[in-house]
């Protein structure tokens, strides 16, 4: 048997029943490549069936606010995925009469989808034997064949798609493709696999020199940079609060969140009260302040680690205008935010 014969039949045997393997309707199989996107199943899987649900059509999600999208996505990060998800909607909706293009070069052209995604949908969607890797089949195809070339260098992306190409199943890719990534997800994982149970066990390179923990190779990210947030969350005598759309570009951009003052080093109280921006933002006004969290809530991302306050103001009158307290739940917002309002008891 051949490398795509024997992780077809594994697949036949171990694959997991998922709601997008039942189908090969273009709008779903799109729908939870970009939600499983640095995200795994188990989290996935209720944010998919929530957007069919709640958009079981291309045209239900064109028809979305932006932030009604945004807010169905709360907790998945990554959140320019969801506003390429309702423009590439609003896209295919408008121009395309609802219909997926048929094609890998099309589909690429498509915001948000980049050679992954686009040979997912061409694959199992139409048949076209376009190969997907991701870091489950980097994982694979270093390990099986004893690759040491970095999977983030440009020569590394490019021999892994000529490899990955070349060994797919030209009549079936669709199921290729899917086997190779469950086996990657289930049976090739990155931490302790049980390589006494797989069915490449015989022939793995990195089994038999003893390097299935240094496969793949990873060329080393750029240096994590350390932030510091202090959010002021206001809370006056009419119970409301300020709460502010982040408009600019970055993270969590359209998101909604308090005012936010970003330092170089942490903020003490003392810091605090000294603060020409606080007091900016204060115009003034009388108030009384508390520090809700002495230790800093870490939020840790890809490139930057966040080091967050958040601080009670309490004042007769807002500074400006605001949203009524019980409003908060209502807007799309960052993990950060989110679980703060979750877990603070503002006055009712």
């Amino acid at each position: 048997m051949n490398f795509s014969s024997i992780i077809t039949n594994w697949y036949s045997i171990h694959k997991r029943s998922l709601p997008w393997r039942n189908t090969k309707e273009p709008y779903y199989i799109w729908l939870s490549e970009i939600i499983l996107q640095q995200t795994q199943i188990t989290q996935g899987l209720p944010y998919y069936e929530a957007f069919v649900n709640k958009f079981p059509t291309v045209f239900d999600l064109a028809n979305a606010k932006e932030s009604e999208v945004l807010k169905l996505w709360q907790g998945l990060g990554y959140y320019s995925r969801a506003r390429n998800l309702h423009k590439t909607a609003t896209y295919i909706a408008n121009e395309l009469n609802g219909t997926f293009p048929d094609t890998y070069t099309d589909l690429l052209k498509l915001k948000g989808i980049g050679d992954y995604t686009a040979s997912a949908i061409a694959s199992i969607c139409f048949n076209k034997p376009k190969a997907v890797v991701d870091g489950n089949v980097y994982r694979i195809l270093s390990r099986y064949y004893g690759i040491e070339t970095p999977i983030n260098s440009t020569e590394g992306i490019k021999e892994f798609k000529k490899l990955a190409t070349a060994l797919i199943d030209k009549n079936n890719p669709a199921e290729h493709n899917q086997a190779i990534m469950e086996f990657g997800a289930r049976q090739c994982k990155p931490k302790n696999p049980d390589c006494s149970v797989c069915p490449f066990n015989n022939s793995c390179v990195a089994l038999q020199k003893n390097d299935i923990d240094k496969l793949p190779v990873k060329l080393k990210k750029t240096k994590v940079s350390n932030k510091y947030y202090n959010f002021l969350v206001f809370i006056s005598s009419d119970k409301k609060t300020l709460f502010e759309k982040r408009t600019y570009k970055g993270i969590w951009q359209n998101l909604y969140q308090f005012p936010l003052i970003e330092t170089k080093i942490p903020l003490n109280i003392d810091a605090f009260k000294a603060s020409a921006k606080v007091k900016s933002l204060l115009n003034d006004i009388s108030f009384e302040f508390s520090l809700y969290n002495e230790k800093d809530i870490v939020h840790k991302l890809s490139h930057q680690h966040l080091y967050t306050k958040f601080w009670i103001i309490e004042v007769d009158k807002l500074p400006s205008e605001g949203i009524s307290i019980s409003e908060l739940t209502t807007f799309p917002t960052n993990i950060l935010i989110s679980n703060f309002i979750d877990e603070f008891k503002f006055p009712i």
